[in-house]
């Protein structure tokens, strides 16, 4: 196999190009393979390297990645991983989150298909994330960290490589978003006053884990005047109940609230539990009827939702969640009194996977992960 063999393995065709950078990324463009930014060649050696991490059969396909249903064998998840830019110890959580993404329960199918602007979202929480020096703090969901953008485009390109998602063909976006190059950031657990993610959902502290969510890009809450907890959750409430928003219209998503950690401080100084939070927004990020067009009142609501709204008068509400557990809430980023609501596709669940040993144990880290 020539240098460039594992990407021609995975587009499931056989070329020789020579290993030079310009020759590989004009290759890449001709056949549609990659985000339109330049690659790393994958060579065999640098694959190799990749796979020193993975304690899978190579060959072996560890998800089927929608709408291709391509086999995400770990040696084709490598060479997308190596074109990214990414570390080899970052290729344990690039595996990890493909697998979560390709449970039922996410739809990826939809999420990759639709003329919705989404994409899947990573969230890495534990002892990995100072390991792998993912960023959780200031910029934490922008450029700058190559551990988060490199992981998060890893990812894409996988999804685009051997799921298929190419613009206008496996991937109907309308005009699609920046967070389908990279969508990856780490929660900023030691800023948070409250449980981490991962711990709220069973997992304990030590071990080292990813959540994906099928997303929109975050929207800001910009609040510098608020001095109490209820006035924070007053303002990103508002700005949560919006008609656009596919978790008000479609029903059974998991709407995000990343908290920065000066408004999460004062929220829970104020006495709010996540829990108390989660019940504050569903019963206050509700979008009344009146907001609505009288098209869409009837041809969506009154349709999709007959036992809620078809006897609704215009003094009826809209929450943008099925109950209050659906929200789900997060502490990122420094400094700086905002927050941001982050909608999601709506037909989807989030799904949270954890690393393990290979005697079957929680993992805290990549490295301890190899040793056991």
């Amino acid at each position: 196999m020539s240098d460039l063999g594992v990407l021609l393995q995975t587009a499931g065709a056989s070329f020789e190009v020579d290993e030079d950078h310009e020759a590989l990324n004009r290759l890449c463009m001709e056949r549609g393979w990659g985000d339109g930014l330049p690659v790393v060649p994958p060579s065999s050696e640098r694959v190799e390297r990749m796979l020193a991490y993975c304690d899978r059969p190579w060959d072996q396909p560890v998800a089927r990645i929608a709408p291709r249903w391509g086999e995400a064998t770990p040696i084709r998840l490598a060479a997308n991983a190596v074109m990214a830019g990414c570390l080899p110890q970052y290729f344990p959580l690039v595996v990890l989150a493909i697998e979560a993404m390709c449970e039922e329960a996410f739809n990826l199918y939809g999420i990759q298909a639709t003329t919705h602007l989404c994409a899947p979202l990573m969230i890495v929480n534990g002892p990995v994330v100072a390991e792998l020096g993912l960023n959780f703090g200031h910029n934490a969901m922008g450029p700058g960290c190559q551990a988060n953008a490199a992981i998060g485009r890893a990812i894409r390109l996988a999804l685009l490589n051997i799921g298929g998602a190419i613009p206008g063909a496996g991937d109907m976006a309308t005009f699609g978003a920046p967070i389908k190059f990279s969508y990856c950031v780490a929660e900023n657990e030691a800023a948070s006053p409250w449980e981490p993610l991962h711990v709220e959902r069973g997992f304990p502290a030590e071990a080292s884990t990813v959540t994906v969510l099928g997303a929109e890009a975050p929207h800001n809450v910009n609040d510098h005047e608020s001095i109490s907890g209820v006035g924070i959750l007053k303002m990103i409430a508002g700005t949560a109940a919006i008609t656009g928003s596919n978790d008000a219209t479609l029903g059974g998503g998991q709407p995000l609230i990343i908290f920065g950690p000066e408004h999460a401080a004062t929220v829970a100084a104020d006495g709010y539990s996540k829990a108390d939070v989660k019940r504050y927004l569903f019963e206050h990020a509700q979008v009344p009827f009146t907001h609505f067009s009288d098209e869409y009142i009837e041809r969506r609501l009154k349709t999709r939702f007959p036992e809620r709204f078809a006897a609704a008068g215009l003094n009826a509400r809209v929450p943008i969640a099925k109950c209050a557990e659906d929200f789900m809430v997060i502490v990122v980023g420094g400094a700086g009194k905002h927050s941001a609501f982050t909608p999601t596709f709506g037909t989807t669940r989030s799904v949270t996977r954890a690393l393990k040993r290979r005697d079957g144990e929680y993992a805290s880290s990549v490295e301890e992960m190899r040793r056991i």
